[in-house]
Protein backbone atom coordinates (compact mmCIF):
# COMPACT_ATOMS: atom_id res chain seq x y z
CA UNK A 1 0.00 0.00 0.00
CA UNK A 2 1.05 3.53 -0.40
CA UNK A 3 1.08 6.33 1.85
CA UNK A 4 -1.61 9.04 0.95
CA UNK A 5 -1.06 11.21 3.88
CA UNK A 6 1.33 11.36 6.82
CA UNK A 7 1.58 14.35 9.60
CA UNK A 8 3.89 14.98 12.63
CA UNK A 9 1.78 16.81 15.07
CA UNK A 10 4.51 18.95 17.30
CA UNK A 11 3.29 18.12 20.92
CA UNK A 12 1.43 15.22 20.05
CA UNK A 13 -2.43 14.62 20.26
CA UNK A 14 -4.29 15.62 22.62
CA UNK A 15 -8.44 15.27 22.91
CA UNK A 16 -10.04 17.68 20.80
CA UNK A 17 -8.54 16.83 17.71
CA UNK A 18 -10.02 15.44 13.88
CA UNK A 19 -8.69 13.38 11.20
CA UNK A 20 -11.09 13.14 8.15
CA UNK A 21 -10.41 11.48 5.23
CA UNK A 22 -12.22 11.31 2.13
CA UNK A 23 -11.81 9.29 -0.87
CA UNK A 24 -13.11 6.57 -3.58
CA UNK A 25 -13.34 2.67 -2.56
CA UNK A 26 -12.17 1.40 -6.06
CA UNK A 27 -12.77 -2.33 -5.28
CA UNK A 28 -13.63 -4.47 -3.22
CA UNK A 29 -9.97 -4.69 -1.57
CA UNK A 30 -9.12 -4.45 2.37
CA UNK A 31 -6.14 -1.76 1.04
CA UNK A 32 -7.09 1.33 3.36
CA UNK A 33 -5.38 1.39 6.85
CA UNK A 34 -4.91 4.94 9.01
CA UNK A 35 -1.98 4.51 11.83
CA UNK A 36 -1.75 6.70 14.78
CA UNK A 37 2.28 5.96 15.59
CA UNK A 38 3.93 6.73 18.94
CA UNK A 39 7.78 8.26 19.53
CA UNK A 40 8.84 4.61 20.20
CA UNK A 41 7.05 3.43 16.75
CA UNK A 42 4.67 1.81 18.32
CA UNK A 43 0.92 1.88 16.50
CA UNK A 44 -1.38 3.54 19.20
CA UNK A 45 -4.93 2.97 17.16
CA UNK A 46 -5.53 0.95 14.29
CA UNK A 47 -7.98 1.59 11.78
CA UNK A 48 -8.89 -0.26 8.74
CA UNK A 49 -12.21 -0.74 6.99
CA UNK A 50 -12.59 -4.91 6.06
CA UNK A 51 -14.75 -4.49 2.70
CA UNK A 52 -14.56 -8.36 2.17
CA UNK A 53 -16.34 -8.48 5.51
CA UNK A 54 -18.15 -5.34 5.99
CA UNK A 55 -16.52 -4.84 9.32
CA UNK A 56 -14.49 -1.76 10.52
CA UNK A 57 -11.70 -3.10 12.72
CA UNK A 58 -9.93 -1.01 15.21
CA UNK A 59 -6.98 -2.43 17.27
CA UNK A 60 -3.14 -1.33 18.33
CA UNK A 61 0.38 -2.44 18.12
CA UNK A 62 1.87 -2.03 20.99
CA UNK A 63 5.62 -3.94 22.22
CA UNK A 64 5.95 -5.70 18.97
CA UNK A 65 2.01 -7.65 19.11
CA UNK A 66 -1.15 -6.56 18.10
CA UNK A 67 -3.76 -6.13 20.84
CA UNK A 68 -7.26 -7.40 21.39
CA UNK A 69 -8.69 -6.25 17.74
CA UNK A 70 -12.18 -4.33 18.24
CA UNK A 71 -14.74 -4.74 15.75
CA UNK A 72 -17.52 -3.48 14.54
CA UNK A 73 -20.33 -4.77 11.48
CA UNK A 74 -21.66 -0.77 11.46
CA UNK A 75 -20.24 -0.17 7.69
CA UNK A 76 -21.95 2.35 5.53
CA UNK A 77 -18.93 2.22 3.20
CA UNK A 78 -19.41 0.41 -0.45
CA UNK A 79 -16.64 -0.97 -2.73
CA UNK A 80 -16.78 1.06 -5.90
CA UNK A 81 -18.42 4.43 -4.17
CA UNK A 82 -17.15 7.88 -2.57
CA UNK A 83 -16.26 7.28 1.40
CA UNK A 84 -15.67 9.75 4.15
CA UNK A 85 -14.28 8.27 7.84
CA UNK A 86 -13.38 10.55 10.45
CA UNK A 87 -11.57 9.70 13.45
CA UNK A 88 -11.53 11.72 16.84
CA UNK A 89 -10.80 11.36 20.16
CA UNK A 90 -11.44 12.57 23.77
CA UNK A 91 -10.06 12.27 27.36
CA UNK A 92 -10.67 8.68 27.20
CA UNK A 93 -11.62 7.04 23.70
CA UNK A 94 -10.85 6.89 19.66
CA UNK A 95 -13.92 7.33 18.41
CA UNK A 96 -14.38 6.33 14.22
CA UNK A 97 -17.01 7.70 11.78
CA UNK A 98 -17.95 6.74 8.25
CA UNK A 99 -20.43 9.01 6.83
CA UNK A 100 -21.28 10.33 10.01
CA UNK A 101 -22.36 7.27 11.55
CA UNK A 102 -20.49 6.15 14.86
CA UNK A 103 -18.91 2.91 13.78
CA UNK A 104 -16.36 2.31 16.29
CA UNK A 105 -15.53 3.83 20.32
CA UNK A 106 -12.07 2.04 21.48
CA UNK A 107 -10.39 3.03 24.46
CA UNK A 108 -6.99 4.78 24.31
CA UNK A 109 -4.23 1.92 25.16
CA UNK A 110 -1.38 4.87 24.53
CA UNK A 111 -0.63 6.78 27.20
CA UNK A 112 -0.14 10.25 27.72
CA UNK A 113 -1.78 10.99 24.25
CA UNK A 114 1.25 13.73 23.86
CA UNK A 115 3.32 10.33 22.81
CA UNK A 116 1.48 10.20 19.37
CA UNK A 117 3.43 12.29 17.21
CA UNK A 118 2.20 11.21 13.78
CA UNK A 119 -0.76 9.95 12.02
CA UNK A 120 -0.37 7.40 8.49
CA UNK A 121 -2.96 6.87 6.11
CA UNK A 122 -2.34 3.78 4.06
CA UNK A 123 -4.18 3.13 1.11
CA UNK A 124 -4.22 1.75 -2.47
CA UNK A 125 -7.70 3.71 -2.98
CA UNK A 126 -7.37 7.33 -4.10
CA UNK A 127 -7.83 9.82 -0.97
CA UNK A 128 -9.15 12.72 -2.32
CA UNK A 129 -9.57 14.94 0.95
CA UNK A 130 -7.25 14.69 4.14
CA UNK A 131 -7.15 16.88 6.83
CA UNK A 132 -5.41 16.74 10.62
CA UNK A 133 -7.24 19.61 13.06
CA UNK A 134 -5.53 19.98 16.60
CA UNK A 135 -6.94 23.38 18.38
CA UNK A 136 -7.56 25.39 15.56
CA UNK A 137 -4.41 24.40 13.84
CA UNK A 138 -4.62 21.87 10.77
CA UNK A 139 -2.44 19.95 8.73
CA UNK A 140 -2.69 18.83 5.18
CA UNK A 141 -5.05 20.01 2.14
CA UNK A 142 -8.72 20.87 2.51
CA UNK A 143 -9.19 19.39 -1.12
CA UNK A 144 -13.35 18.98 -0.39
Amino acid sequence: MAVQFEAFCAGGLAPGWNLLIQGHADSGEDRFEIHFLSETGDIAFHVKPRFSSTTMVGSAFQGGRWGLAELSSIFPLAPGEPFEIEVSSDVEHFHVYAWEHKVLQSPHRQRPLGTITRVCVLSDHLVQGKELAKRGLSWGDQGY
